[in-house]
């Protein structure tokens, strides 16, 4: 196998990043990860409490955070528990949010 093939199936970081930064880019997606990074694992109908939008809004942004693994789903009885993937969106977020505020 020649390196120019394997290196066609290693996957682009930046490619990636753009991705994860896309699934990041609605300010309901930012405040649920950053509901899930301070409160840690959450129902759908406690992430519409804290976030004051409609249940299907929030199980909408549910399902793209879902589906680029940003979070995880656990069942708990008839509800789903949802937590962040991993930290390291988290931190991703409050830089965002810590950049914007000191350039207000």
């Amino acid at each position: 196998m020649s390196s120019a093939s394997t290196a066609a199936r290693r996957r682009d970081p930046y490619v990636d990043a753009g991705e994860l930064l896309k699934a990041l880019s609605a300010p309901v997606r930012l405040a649920i990860v950053t509901h899930l990074s301070d409160c840690g694992p959450l129902c759908v109908h406690e992430l519409v409490d804290r976030l004051g939008v409609p249940q299907p809004l929030v199980s909408q942004h549910l399902r793209v955070l879902r589906s680029a693994a940003i979070v995880a789903g656990e069942r708990r009885g008839r509800e789903v528990a949802y937590a962040l993937a991993d930290e390291h969106v988290a931190h991703i977020v409050a830089d965002a949010v810590a950049h914007v505020q000191e350039q207000a």
